[in-house]
């Protein structure tokens, strides 16, 4: 009996759901109506709208890519202005601009601490930290002007507004480098802008950028700005060494106008030192010498090139050589140094010095008119046979410990050993040329004659078993290094004659020039009979041989007969 009453119950449940159903289905029917009708008198109703079930979980990630794309967009901007601003300047943001005698090209770069270089080919650069930004100012020195230079030698009084020029020259450069690298960057940043957006508008806001950013750099230039860059500048290459060649840089440019007023009178003693050269005495030619310029250390000296040409020309030289130290520290930056070696009107046969390399020896193989002598093997140039050695060491390389002495008397015995193994075959040598007296002397009997170098030193001697060991001074006048001393150095050469039958000595020329500051050109003649002085442990700055015969004097005995020429003599030129 207590079922029925369930039954019922549960009947009346299953009645009430039906119910449900059928007033939810009429429901979702009129939802999906379009439009509904309403009672009379009343406006249609729209259709009720649900959010879809199945997106609700999605929402919140569109909403934070939504927030996030301004920043990616921002961005990419940012990554197009730059690149295209870097490609503007390296396309079209250089100025070519004249500075005093100098041509140079400055241009903008993007760099991460800012400052200043100054490349000075092929010698190396120079950095200043001028400033702190991100743009970094080159200046690169392509190349002297010829006429403007021309203009200072031939007036060095114009050198006192030198400094003058040079300033305005470079504030001028400054302005047109401004203006070129903003419309560098507005060019470049617009451009690239367009071809990644395809948007005039994203474009244009891509080179305003640009030239905001690049006024924003220069206004941090200008607050970092620090003037006393200049007096602690930092060399690399060759301009390595300047600082000790040319002084502390915060000397010159405190005193600047003791400097300028130096550089007027250096100027104007190169000028001189020329017309010294142009004006040395002149011999009669005799077709029965053979006529040997010596040479050596040039170290790097341009003007003893033409100091040689000049000597070529007025003393009818048959052969030029060259007992080494040609260059400084032999790198191939330096090789170019070398050109005129092969133009100077006769042949030139040089030996490795310790500052050349074999780079500058196979630089100086590779050409015309010159003969390099290693290894004792022979070559034979205007009628005679010179051989010669190249030195052991290269002391410009500090990663290797000098040998010294020891290392020059090995490379001379081997020498030694292969002149006389010439002579044996019936080949013997007339001159044997090496850099280093010491290993020059190792020679002694295999050679009747021995050219050397070195010591900056010019001297002559008998070696105890007959070879005459001939040292000559420096035709560079110490190279660079002539401006450490109080005293400039004299540019040193010798002009030797040689008999064309015998092959022997007869007689020989010094040449000294006086070097920077002082246009003395002397000439002194000696013979072979004159007696020499022994060779001596103290120094001299320039070693006259006992006996000589000054300005072509002869000496009381009567000597073997010397080449035909108007007598030497001392010139000093106005």
């Amino acid at each position: 009996m207590a079922r029925a009453p369930l039954r019922s119950f549960g009947a009346a449940v299953r009645s009430f759901g039906k119910a449900v159903g059928r007033r939810g289905t009429a429901a979702r029917a009129l939802l999906r109506r379009p439009d509904r009708p309403g009672a009379p008198g009343q406006p249609a109703r729209r259709p009720l709208r649900r959010a879809p079930e199945r997106h609700a979980g999605v929402l919140p990630e569109l909403a934070r890519e939504r927030r996030a794309r301004p920043w990616l967009r921002a961005l990419g901007l940012t990554a197009v202005t730059v690149l295209g601003a870097w490609l503007g300047l390296l396309t079209v943001g250089n100025v070519h601009k004249p500075v005093g005698p100098m041509d140079t090209t400055m241009t903008l770069r993007p760099s991460i601490e800012g400052g200043t270089r100054i490349n000075v080919a092929p010698l190396g650069a120079l950095e200043l930290e001028s400033h702190t930004a991100p743009l970094r100012l080159d200046v690169d020195v392509t190349r002297l002007d010829p006429e403007r230079v021309g203009f200072l030698v031939d007036r060095p009084e114009t050198i006192d507004g030198l400094q003058d020029r040079v300033t305005a020259d470079v504030e001028s450069g400054t302005r047109d480098l401004a203006v070129r690298s903003s419309l560098a960057v507005v060019l470049g940043a617009t451009t690239l802008g367009l071809a990644v957006y395809r948007r005039p508008r994203r474009a244009l806001a891509a080179g305003g950028l640009a030239l905001a950013l690049l006024a924003a750099s220069a206004g941090t230039a200008a607050a970092t700005w620090n003037p006393k860059a200049v007096l602690e500048p930092k060399f690399s290459g060759l301009l390595a060494g300047a600082p000790s060649l040319v002084g502390n840089a915060r000397s010159i440019a405190s005193d600047f106008d003791v400097y300028q007023k130096e550089l007027a009178r250096l100027v104007t003693n190169v000028t001189k030192l020329y017309n010294a050269v142009s004006t040395l005495p002149t011999y009669a030619p005799d077709p029965s010498t053979i006529r040997v310029l010596h040479v050596s250390d040039l170290h790097l000296n341009p003007a003893s090139w033409s100091i040689i040409e000049s000597l070529v020309d007025q003393y009818e030289i048959d052969v030029v050589i060259d007992s080494g130290d040609t260059m400084d520290h032999g790198t191939a930056a330096e090789n170019s140094f070398l050109d005129p070696a092969a133009e100077l009107g006769a042949p030139f046969v040089w030996v490795r010095g310790n500052h050349d390399s074999l780079t500058t020896q196979q630089y100086l193989r590779e050409m015309d008119n010159v003969h390099v002598l290693d290894n004792g093997e022979p070559v034979d140039v205007a009628g005679l046979r010179i051989a010669g050695m190249g030195d052991p060491q290269f002391t410009p390389d500090r990663s290797v410990i000098a040998a010294g002495d020891p290392a020059e008397r090995a490379s001379g015995r081997a020498l030694a050993e292969i002149l006389r193994l010439h002579a044996e075959a019936g080949r013997p040598a007339d001159i044997a040329v090496a850099h280093n007296p010491v290993l020059a002397e190792e020679i002694d009997g295999a050679v009747p004659l021995a050219l050397a170098g070195h010591t900056h030193n010019r001297k002559q001697h008998d070696l105890p078993r007959g070879t005459r060991l001939m040292v000559e001074g420096s035709t560079g006048g110490d190279g660079l290094r002539a401006v450490e001393g109080e005293a400039p150095a004299d540019v040193q050469a010798s002009v030797l004659y040689l008999n064309q039958d015998t092959r022997r000595l007869q007689a020989w020329d010094e040449i000294t020039l006086g070097g920077l500051g002082l246009t003395s050109a002397e000439v002194r003649r000696h013979y072979v009979d004159d007696p020499l002085a022994e060779p001596s442990d103290a120094p001299s700055a320039q070693p006259s041989p006992t006996g000589s015969a000054p300005s072509g004097t002869a000496t009381p005995e009567d000597p073997p007969s010397p080449p035909a020429r108007e007598p030497a003599s001392t010139a000093t030129p106005n």
